[in-house]
């Protein structure tokens, strides 16, 4: 009790209003179902009651923009689910919406500013939008709150007209209290803000125009980093500032990050930034995403571990990660195994950054195989924006600092990218600093940088294996074949991308200087090759297959065969030089 009265206490000694649907202290503790599928949710909610969960929100697949729950079987299906989490003892259900949406959604006769944009200085637009979303309440009557998504969204509500509403965050500030007044006022449900922005001006427009709100029932949703889920950027330090209950958002199924279908369990990912946001007044809980669209719910796999790292966190603030690794081993595959399997789970983090990532920037395509022509790895999804200074110290063999911009993204970028205008409209310092420079600078020295990463990746995945493999005996067919699958899977996603990474860095080298067109050089693009090639039929073949979800793991298969084909009979985006075999 002493505990549930403090945090009260700093709550409104921090002028933060306490949650409108949570009991008096209570943490929000949450999860996030994206996808449709019926089995998947059930099995979610199903899972709910020992994790102690009080809160679901309903996304993506199943709800996106509240507009759609005008669709029968949308409706039908937000509807049956939120009864089923109220009957599994979940209090708060949240159905997502985004606003604006698309400009042709709202009638022409409130489209009469320049250009065809809203006059939002109209009232009878604002009339007919309060009475939408009334309509659109009344098809889910049982939900209890709204995630808002204000900003990058549809119409871009900051590039309607309005004489009064002079400045962008004016303008989100108002919508926000439109909304608001239905959704707070008039229906007494909750309300939260999602903040975003791809770069710190547009986080710092998002922030200007929350602290514009004017209902003081308004609450935010954060993610636990800037911008989105890499596991190199930094925590939010935006959510300090906010003076409202800010809920902290994980993705715990690994949207960039291997979706469940790879080795992405790491408490000590979650636990380090949830330990950061528990000093923070204004900081009501956790909301944790549990899939990525299909089947690819993490529940019920090794990836549940991320989970049960938030759950046990929250409970016990004390709670080591490697007790966090020992109690999930041993609830989940038996105490006998427990050993092996925490030590092939902690393994994970290190995995996967040397795999899916490159000297400290993401370079896969949401998990997907994808060095070019994906560019958003080279500029938008870099973490050096959201640190000062820019820099980053890379273990996995490398030991090397580097810096974000004038060695990371300037030799590992192809030219194409750098010349891409996100660049420039989104970090155009960089570019004025001479810190990224035009055309390709991949040298071998970078090379063996990136390949000795990637070797990296692929002994880290080989020991996690072993593991899993000394662990048989021990394990039930059922978790042994799970648990084997998993890392084997990992395994072929680590070599396959040191394959084609070997090949494609090398290629860039082959292509931008003659004077290295060296037999050691083509020897090395065609093991590369090869190599990638012989993986791919093993990816194609694998008998255990990942489930479904945004990231369709076999087909990266196919992908290793574009650079292939690229680099063995000439890529036209290289002047069609080929390399020839050795």
């Amino acid at each position: 009790m002493r505990h549930l009265l403090a945090v009260l206490i700093l709550l409104v000694t921090a002028g933060v209003a306490v949650p409108a649907r949570a009991e008096a202290g209570q943490r929000v503790r949450g999860w996030t179902i994206l996808s449709d599928s019926e089995a998947g949710a059930d099995a979610v909610i199903d899972a709910a009651k020992p994790y102690k969960i009080n809160h679901l929100q309903l996304s993506h697949e199943i709800v996106h923009d509240l507009r759609e729950v005008r669709e029968p079987a949308k409706q039908a299906q937000a509807n049956r689910l939120t009864r089923a989490a109220h009957d599994a003892g979940i209090a708060e259900v949240a159905i997502w919406d985004h606003s604006l949406y698309d400009l042709d959604y709202y009638p022409a006769e409130f489209r009469t500013g320049p250009g065809g944009t809203i006059n939002l200085d109209d009232p009878a637009f604002w009339q007919w939008f309060k009475q939408d979303y009334q309509e659109l309440l009344d098809l889910v009557p049982d939900i209890d709150s709204v995630v808002l998504t204000f900003i990058e969204t549809g119409a871009r509500v900051e590039r309607q007209h309005s004489a009064k509403l002079t400045t962008a965050e004016q303008k989100l500030a108002y919508l926000v209290d439109q909304v608001a007044e239905v959704i707070v006022n008039e229906r007494g449900l909750g309300l939260y803000l999602r903040t975003f922005g791809y770069f710190p001006e547009e986080m710092e427009r998002t922030i200007g125009a929350i602290a514009l709100v004017r209902n003081p029932e308004v609450k935010v949703m954060a993610k636990a980093t800037p911008h989105d889920f890499f596991l190199t950027h930094p925590n939010d330090a935006t959510i300090a500032r906010i003076n409202r209950p800010v809920l902290v958002e994980y993705d715990t199924a690994g949207e960039y990050n291997g979706q469940g279908k790879i080795a992405n369990g790491w408490p000590e990912e979650h636990v380090r930034r949830l330990r950061h946001y528990q000093t923070l007044p204004n900081v009501i809980g956790y909301v944790a995403r549990t899939d990525r669209y299909g089947e690819s719910r993490i529940i019920g796999t090794p990836t549940e571990i991320n989970l049960y790292a938030l759950a046990r966190a929250t409970e016990d603030r004390g709670v080591s990660v490697e007790t966090i690794y020992r109690e999930f081993a041993e609830k989940t595959y038996g105490k006998p195994a427990s050993r092996e399997v925490a030590s092939a789970l902690s393994k994970s983090y290190e995995i996967v950054t040397s795999v899916l990532y490159s000297l400290g920037t993401n370079t896969a395509n949401h998990s997907r195989l994808d060095y070019e022509p994906y560019c958003s790895s080279y500029h938008r999804s870099v973490s050096g924006k959201w640190i000062e200074p820019p820099v980053t110290y890379v273990r996995h063999g490398v030991n090397k600092r580097f810096h974000f911009w004038t060695d990371v993204v300037n030799h590992l970028s192809p030219a194409a990218c750098k010349a891409d205008p996100t660049l420039a409209r989104e970090a155009q310092y960089v570019l004025d600093r001479g810190w990224v420079t035009p055309g390709d600078q991949m040298t071998p020295a970078y090379l063996r940088h990136v390949l000795t990463e990637k070797d990296h990746g692929v002994r880290v995945a080989e020991s996690a294996l072993r593991a899993i493999t000394r662990a048989r005996r021990d394990l039930s067919p059922e978790h042994f074949q799970q648990l084997s699958a998993y890392f084997e899977r990992t395994l072929l996603t680590a070599r396959l991308h040191r394959a084609v990474a070997a090949a494609y860095f090398g290629y860039r080298i082959y292509v931008r200087d003659a004077g290295r067109r060296t037999r050691e050089l083509e020897q090395l693009i065609w093991d590369g090759l090869d190599d990638s090639r012989r993986i791919a039929e093993q990816i194609r073949t694998y008998p255990t297959p990942a489930a479904s979800g945004e990231w369709d793991w076999v087909r990266d298969a196919a992908e290793a065969g574009k650079y292939y084909d690229r680099i063995a009979n000439g890529w036209d985006r290289y002047g069609g030089i080929a390399v020839p075999r050795p």
